[in-house]
C-alpha cells in the first residue's frame, strides 16, 4: 500500500510510513516508548520497556523521529488488554495497555528522571500512592461536540478532531449513566445548534450536576467545601485524602502556613488547627468567594484569603518567613521566575510544592535549591491510565 507524502515530510533519515522494528528502552513522561535504529532515536505510542515492535514512520525530526504502532513482535508480560475499544484512537488516556501495578513504577521512575535530567536532582522517590481504582474513578468529564454533530467526545490522539465517545471507562459508572441521556438530547437536537459546545457532567456522589454555574458541595473527610461546578476541584476523589493529609503533615511545625494558589481553601482549611494563623490567595475572585465561605462553613477562624496573584502574597502576609510554611500548587506551567525569587526573599521555613506537571516542578527546583535542601518527594497517581501525575516534594531552608 502507498502512502501519499506531506508536503512538509523531511525524508530522513527514515521514508515516509516506512516500517522499522526496534526495541523499546523505556517510557518518557509523555507516554512514548523510546527506542534506537542504528543509534536514532525514535518514538512510539501504546508500548512497554523490553518489548519489541514492529512502528510505521510519520514524522522525522531534527534528534528524532515519530512512528505508529503496528506490531508488537515481543510483548511485555506487563501488557494487558484496554478496556476502552477506542483506546489508542481517543487521546484521553496513554496506558490503558500496562498492568496497573506498572503504571505505578513507571510514574516514580518518570518523575525520578524528569528531576535527574531537568534539575540534576538524585534524590528518592517515595512509592507512587494511589486511591486503589484504576477505572470508573474520574469525577468530572468535558466532552465536546461541533456543530455538525455526532461525533460527541474527546480529541483524537495527536489531532484536534474529536472522537464519538459513547461511554468513557474512566470516568464514574454514574456519569456513564448520564452520558447517554445528555448524547441523545443533543442529537435529537442538532438541527437547532448554532454552533458546537462542551458538556459537564461533575459526579457529586448522589447525582450528576451539568450546570457549570450550579453551587455544589463535596465532602472530604470530616470537611464540606463549595465551589461552581464548573470550575477546578480535584477530579479523583478516590486518593484525594492521601494528597492532602501528606501535604499538611509536611507542612507542620512553624507558627503560619501561607496557601499560594489555593483555589477554595482546601488545604489551607483542612491544615489550619495545625498553624496559629493561615493565609491564603488566589487570582479567581469566585475561588476566594468559595473559599471564605467554606472557611465559615467549616468553623475555621484562623485563615484569611485574599485575591490576587501569588507574587501579592508577600505584600500582604504579616508572618515571618523562618516561622512559616508556605504549600504552592501552581497551574501546570509552574511558578514565575518573579514569585520565586520573592520566595527566596521570604525565607519561609518549609516549602511543600504540589505540582501536576513534574517537568514544570523540577525547572523551579533548580531555582529553590540555593537555599532548600529536598527533604521527601511523593508522587501521587491522581489519574490511572493516563501519563498524568501529581507530585509533591518536600522542601526545607
Amino acid at each position: 500500500m502507498e502512502f501519499r507524502q506531506p508536503k512538509n515530510f523531511i525524508a530522513t533519515p527514515f521514508k515516509y510510513h516506512e516500517q522499522v522494528e526496534l526495541a523499546i528502552e523505556d517510557v518518557t513522561n509523555l507516554g512514548m516508548g523510546l527506542g534506537r535504529v542504528n543509534d536514532w532515536v525514535l518514538m512510539v505510542p501504546h508500548v512497554l520497556s523490553g518489548e519489541v515492535v514492529i512502528a510505521s514512520i510519520h514524522k522525522n525530526l531534527k534528534n528524532y523521529s515519530l512512528g505508529d504502532l503496528v506490531k508488537v513482535v515481543k510483548p511485555s508480560p506487563d501488557r494487558v488488554e484496554p478496556k476502552c475499544p477506542l483506546f489508542g484512537i481517543c487521546g484521553g488516556c496513554q496506558y490503558q495497555h500496562m498492568r496497573y501495578e506498572k503504571q505505578l513504577d513507571l510514574k516514580r521512575h518518570q518523575v525520578f528522571d524528569v528531576m535527574k535530567r531537568l534539575a540534576g536532582i538524585a534524590f528518592p522517590i517515595n512509592e507512587c500512592l494511589h486511591g486503589n481504582r484504576p477505572y470508573n474513578y474520574r469525577s468530572k468529564i468535558t466532552p465536546h461536540f461541533q456543530r455538525s454533530v455526532p461525533p460527541i467526545g474527546f480529541l483524537k490522539e495527536g489531532m484536534r478532531t474529536i472522537v464519538d465517545v459513547e461511554q468513557c471507562p474512566i470516568a464514574t459508572e454514574r456519569i456513564n449513566d448520564r452520558l447517554g441521556a445528555l448524547r441523545e438530547d443533543i442529537l435529537q437536537n442538532k438541527s437547532s445548534l448554532k454552533r458546537g459546545g462542551t458538556i459537564l457532567l461533575r459526579d457529586l456522589g448522589q447525582r450528576v450536576e451539568t450546570n457549570p454555574k450550579a453551587v455544589v458541595a463535596q465532602k472530604i473527610e470530616d470537611f464540606n467545601f463549595s465551589y461552581q461546578a464548573g470550575e477546578f476541584f480535584q477530579n479523583n476523589p478516590y486518593p484525594l485524602p492521601q494528597l492532602i493529609n501528606f501535604v499538611i503533615r509536611a507542612a507542620r511545625g512553624p507558627k503560619y502556613l501561607i496557601d499560594a494558589y489555593c483555589g477554595v481553601g482546601v488545604f489551607g482549611i483542612m491544615a489550619a488547627k495545625n498553624f496559629e494563623k493561615v493565609l491564603g490567595i488566589e487570582i479567581n475572585g469566585v475561588a476566594i468567594h468559595f473559599a471564605e465561605q467554606n472557611a465559615r462553613a467549616n468553623r475555621v477562624d484562623n485563615v484569611r484569603f485574599i485575591t490576587g496573584t501569588a507574587e501579592r502574597i508577600f505584600e500582604n502576609a504579616e508572618f515571618v518567613g523562618h516561622e512559616t510554611s508556605i504549600i504552592i500548587d501552581p497551574p501546570r506551567v509552574g511558578c514565575t521566575e518573579t514569585f520565586l525569587c520573592q520566595l527566596l526573599a521570604f525565607c519561609p521555613a518549609r516549602i511543600v510544592y504540589v505540582s501536576c506537571a513534574p517537568d514544570t516542578q523540577a525547572r523551579d527546583l533548580k531555582i529553590l535549591e540555593q537555599k532548600y535542601s529536598i527533604e521527601e518527594i511523593q508522587p501521587i497517581d491522581m489519574f490511572p491510565q493516563t501519563r498524568h501525575i501529581e507530585n509533591v516534594v518536600v522542601l526545607k531552608l
